[in-house]
C-alpha cells in the first residue's frame, strides 16, 4: 500500500488548513511502525518495572501530551515531531492496556473487543465528519485530532491483541508468526481489489502493534517464558537507537514527503 493509493484528493471546507501532517506511506513509514510498536512494549514494561507503575503511568501521559502538544502546533509534517508522537503514543497505549489488565484485573478476552470497540466509534465519528479516513487528509486540526484518537485506540487495541494471543497458547513466538501472516492478508486483499486502500491500511496499521510487541517481548523475555532473554533495557535501546537512525535518514533525505509537503 502506497501513499497514492490512500491519497484523499477532495478538498477539505475547513478554513484552517494546512500541509499534510502525516508521513507519506512508504516501507519506511511501515518499518519505523514496528519498531515504534516494539520499543514502546518494552519501554512501558521496563518504565513500571524501575519506577512503579503509578509514576510510569503519569510520565508516560505527561510525555505523550507534550509531544502531541508539538505535533500539533506545527503547520507540517516534520518527521522527529511526528514519530516522537508515535513513539509515545506506543509507550502509553501498552500501559492504558496493561493498567486494565494487572490493575484492573480485566481479561485481555475483554480487553480486546473493549477497544476494538472504542477504535469503531473513533473511526465512525471521524468518518461521520469528515467523509474520509484517508491518512492523506490531514489538513485540519479536527482531523488531526481524529487521526490521533485513532492512532491512541490502535495501540492499546494491539497491546491487548498481543498479550491475549501470547497468553492463550501461541507464546510470543507463535504470535510473531501469526501476525506476520496475518498482516499480510490486507495487503494481498487490496492487491487483488478485495479490499479497498483505507481499510486495508488501517487493518495493516492496527497489526503492526501486536506484531512489533510480540516481536521485542520475544527478545526481551528469559528463556523460560520462550523468549531470547536480552532484558528489557538492551531490547529498548537496541529499538530506540533503530528507531532514531531511521528518522534521521528521513529527515535528511525527505523521502517521507510529497512535494507539496
Amino acid at each position: 500500500m502506497t501513499a497514492e493509493h490512500v491519497l484523499d484528493d477532495r478538498p477539505v471546507l475547513t478554513v484552517r488548513r494546512m500541509a499534510n501532517k502525516v508521513s507519506e506511506v512508504t516501507v519506511y513509514f511501515w518499518i519505523i511502525k514496528v519498531l515504534t510498536t516494539g520499543m514502546g512494549e518494552t519501554a512501558s514494561d521496563l518504565l513500571a518495572k524501575v519506577l512503579g507503575p503509578v509514576l510510569a503511568v503519569a510520565l508516560g501521559g505527561l510525555a505523550l501530551i507534550a509531544s502531541l502538544a508539538v505535533q500539533f502546533a506545527l503547520r507540517r509534517y516534520v518527521a522527529w515531531a511526528y514519530w516522537t508522537a508515535v513513539v509515545m503514543v506506543s509507550v502509553f497505549g501498552t500501559m492504558a492496556a496493561d493498567v486494565l489488565h494487572v490493575g484492573l484485573g480485566v481479561p485481555y478476552a475483554v480487553s480486546t473487543p473493549a477497544f476494538l470497540a472504542v477504535l469503531t466509534a473513533v473511526f465512525a465519528f471521524w468518518y461521520a465528519s469528515e467523509r474520509t479516513l484517508s491518512i492523506h487528509g490531514i489538513r485540519t486540526r479536527r482531523r488531526e485530532t481524529f487521526y490521533w484518537a485513532a492512532v491512541l485506540a490502535t495501540f492499546a487495541l494491539g497491546t491487548a491483541a498481543g498479550d491475549l494471543t501470547a497468553t492463550v497458547g501461541f507464546g510470543y513466538l507463535g504470535s510473531i508468526v501469526l501476525f506476520a501472516v496475518a498482516i499480510c492478508l490486507p495487503a494481498l486483499a487490496h492487491r487483488f481489489g478485495a479490499l479497498k486502500a483505507v481499510p486495508a491500511f488501517w487493518t495493516a496499521y492496527v497489526l503492526t502493534r501486536p506484531l512489533g510487541a510480540s516481536l521485542a517481548d520475544w527478545m526481551a523475555v528469559g528463556h523460560t517464558r520462550g523468549g531470547l532473554g536480552l532484558g528489557l533495557a538492551p531490547v529498548t535501546l537496541a529499538w530506540t537507537a533503530a528507531i532514531v537512525a531511521f528518522v534521521a535518514y528521513l529527515a535528511v533525505s525527505r523521502r517521507d514527503t510529497r512535494g507539496d509537503a
